[in-house]
């Protein structure tokens, strides 16, 4: 479904005098998502996986090498060939405030993917309701008119994950989505996307830094380490016999947790 060739992507960083400095965010990498599986990019702050997940999704293009959906090479589209592909595809943020607009409501937040493509408004309500009631906002009525602000963290979390998955996507980008929840609703929030993988077939990039999440919810592991992918494998044999000295730094400072 997905595949990532010796991907490079660089950022200049802005300085009020001298010369700007490049910074690699994402080095030669290789990536394959299959369909209908859960692939953890895995690192600390700054090793470059939401860089990826962008490109992934087509909201950076790379420097280099090729980001290839279904067949086609996302660096090589129109604009309009682009946004085509998006529809196909879904970004879920660390904080739903980031992509739930506080003006809109509920129902307005989680129908917009069907308005883009051109939905009857009809099936549009129909259509919102079941999603909400697919990620346990139930009954979807308490919740339809309702304001992002009127919501906790983690119900906020589950209109992103309804507006997700309302078009049916074949893939989606969740970056940190449970950082900022508690571990009660973050171990929710994994069994919803468990099952949306399991129920759509949706194939997920999941970005974390928390090998535990990682561990729980993905069919395959990939360490990110300074923009460069230094080990992926299933999750228990990277955890039970890490091959890089990162993988074991990441896991030392998880002791406990897993």
């Amino acid at each position: 479904m997905l595949e990532l060739r010796h991907v490079t992507k660089t950022f200049t960083r802005r300085r009020l005098a001298g010369k700007a400095p490049r910074v690699v965010a994402v080095d030669d990498l290789s990536l394959v998502l299959q369909p209908g599986e859960i692939v953890a990019l895995v690192g600390e702050s700054g090793a470059g996986k939401s860089t990826v997940g962008r490109m992934v999704i087509g909201l950076e293009r790379p420097d280099r090498g090729e980001v290839r959906f279904e067949g086609s090479d996302l660096t090589r589209l129109s604009e309009r060939r682009l946004r085509g592909a998006r529809r196909r595809m879904h970004l879920i943020q660390q904080d739903p405030y980031e992509s739930l607009h506080p003006g809109m409501r509920v129902a307005a937040a989680v129908a917009e993917p069907l308005v883009v493509s051109g939905v009857e408004h009809r099936e549009q309500e129909r259509r919102c309701a079941a999603a909400l009631e697919d990620v346990g906002l139930s009954p979807a009525s308490r919740f339809l008119r309702r304001f992002p602000h009127e919501l906790s963290g983690g119900q906020r979390q589950r209109v992103a994950l309804a507006r997700a998955v309302i078009s049916r996507p074949r893939m989606a980008v969740a970056d940190e989505p449970t950082s900022m929840l508690d571990a009660s609703v973050r171990a929710s929030i994994l069994e919803l996307i468990l099952g949306i993988r399991d129920r759509w077939g949706t194939a997920f990039i999941f970005v974390t830094h928390d090998l535990a999440v990682a561990r729980y919810v993905s069919d395959r592991l990939a360490v990110m380490h300074e923009g460069r992918l230094i080990e992926s494998g299933e999750p228990d044999a990277v955890i039970a016999d890490p091959e890089h000295e990162y993988t074991r730094t990441l896991l030392a400072a998880s002791e406990g947790e897993l």
